[in-house]
């Protein structure tokens, strides 16, 4: 092969230089890493999104059944009474705390009207209350 042969297979080569590569490399890991960072927030956002779903189903479930009851029925105060029932991370309503992650506890005190409170606590004092008023 001749010299002249040579320059022109030099010149024909296709393909891409170390530096080139390693550019590309480098913006491809930045992009990565921030793709995760992203996805990391997103998936906490989501969790806590569905706790506090959960508490507040909790809570208006138990607020329906205590407006469905008999005005002379409502409960002073749940610790009085039957005491707080208790739910798993699922929103499993169970009467023993063995295994749950929320506490449900209601009162209604008052003589001409009652003020029904229902409060679902969890992890870190998180709460979700609700209150609404009834007369007789």
């Amino acid at each position: 092969m001749s010299i002249i042969n040579l320059m022109k297979y030099k010149d024909n080569q296709k393909g891409f230089t170390l530096l080139e590569v390693m550019i590309a490399v480098f913006l491809l890991a930045v992009a990565i890493m921030g793709t995760a960072s992203v996805t990391t927030s997103v998936i906490k956002g989501n969790s806590w999104s569905q706790t506090l779903t959960t508490a507040t189903t909790l809570a208006k479930d138990k607020m329906e059944e205590l407006k469905g009851s008999s005005y002379d029925n409502l409960p002073l105060d749940s610790l009085l009474s039957t005491g707080p029932d208790y739910a798993k991370a699922d929103g499993t309503v169970q009467t023993f705390a063995a295994g749950s992650y929320y506490t449900r506890s209601w009162s209604a005190p008052g003589t001409n009207t009652k003020t029904i409170t229902v409060t679902v606590t969890w992890s870190f004092n998180r709460t979700v209350q609700l209150q609404t008023i009834r007369a007789r």
